[in-house]
């Protein structure tokens, strides 16, 4: 349950520390630095099922426990001040426009820190020219950017994306999102984790390599700090928004390529050559750096074990159980500098950590 209480805050914010103190506890670690996070309004991503009851339609949440019954949920208190605002005003133009509410099965939305909205609405039909009219209607009185989706079927009003604006160590980087590709969803704590990975890569020697890039959140904010940078990632749509990125904050020095990190992965190991890299090749970089942001399986073994050639490691964890597992393996070569908490997340049980590892001599 969400407080506005300071205190219930801090509370919270220790249980997590003491959890990740435990859980490494077995691991020669240095101080656990944390990160807090605002107690309310931090979300700039929600979405929201979309109930029907008579002539009454409301937002929806449900109990994991109960998945049948919906929790009416007339405000968010961990959305953004955007999605609590634009919460009622949206439900008051759906219930006066019928082709919008028809069948509308769940409300995503998407804000930046400016203000700034793109909201998705997902239904159990198909879309036509009436609903497009009224959802122009619905634009204009409320200010945002529509989508519309049902199977097989995307309408987009204007754009399918925002561009969000960042401050970190003083400096402000843009970032476009596009919509239903991930995008970190806390934007204060994003500022932390990358300001703190800055800090990792301060002195840094030779070349970065980023996998699971993403739309380049990191590689953006630490281009500066190295030779050349190269960052892959596999999702089309996240390459072209880490594309545009790298344009809009003149990163030079960086470079993008599409593949998965374990085709990468045999790459750099010389197992087989791979077309998508013929005009980035490998012997043009010296990396001595690696970030990893994997996803909550953590790293296969081919990939730990490649990494562990670097020198300098920066491992930024959703899941502190796998990351624990690709420690213990890392080990071996390396040795924690840094471990990071960063309260993505608050009020929920889910840690997001950082650790930044150094090659044994």
């Amino acid at each position: 349950m969400v407080s506005e209480n300071p205190q219930d805050y801090q509370d919270q914010l220790e249980q997590k520390v003491q959890q990740i103190q435990a859980l490494f506890s077995e691991l020669e670690m240095p101080e656990l630095e944390v990160f807090d996070s605002p107690a309310t309004e931090y979300r700039m991503r929600a979405e929201f099922r979309f109930w029907h009851q008579g002539e009454r339609s409301f937002y929806a949440m449900f109990d994991p426990k109960d998945r049948r019954t919906p929790i009416e949920t007339t405000d968010f208190p961990q959305g953004s001040a955007t999605i609590r605002r634009l919460m009622p005003l949206l439900l008051e133009q759906i219930h006066l426009f019928p082709e919008i509410r028809r069948k509308l099965f769940q409300v995503e939305f998407l804000t930046t820190s400016t203000g700034e909205a793109l909201i998705t609405l997902i239904y159990h039909r198909a879309l036509a020219e009436e609903w497009q009219a009224q959802a122009e209607q619905i634009r204009d009185a409320l200010g945002i950017q529509i989508i519309g989706r049902s199977k097989k079927q995307k309408i987009l009003l204007n754009q399918d994306y925002l561009d969000e604006t960042l401050e970190v160590d003083g400096k402000p980087l843009v970032y476009r999102q596009i919509e239903s590709s991930f995008t970190q969803p806390n934007a204060r704590i994003c500022e932390k984790m990358l300001s703190w990975a800055r800090s990792c890569s301060e002195g840094a020697k030779g070349d970065l390599l980023e996998l699971y890039c993403g739309n380049g959140n990191f590689c953006i904010a630490l281009a500066d700090k190295y030779r050349k940078a190269l960052a892959t990632e596999i999702s089309k749509t996240s390459i072209k928004a880490a594309q545009y990125n790298r344009e809009v904050n003149g990163m030079d020095n960086l470079e993008f390529v599409r593949m998965s990190s374990e085709d990468f992965t045999q790459a750099m190991n010389g197992i087989r050559p791979f077309r998508r890299l013929k005009d980035t090749p490998l012997d043009q970089y010296d990396f001595q750096t690696i970030l990893v942001d994997p996803p909550r399986a953590g790293l296969d073994e081919d990939t730990v074990q490649m990494i562990s050639q670097f020198e300098n490691i920066i491992y930024i964890s959703c899941n502190p159980l796998t990351l624990k597992d690709n420690l213990e393996a890392l080990g071996e070569t390396h040795s924690v500098e840094r471990l990071a908490l960063f309260d993505q997340f608050p009020w929920t049980h889910h840690v997001e950590s950082g650790v930044l590892l150094r090659k044994k001599t």
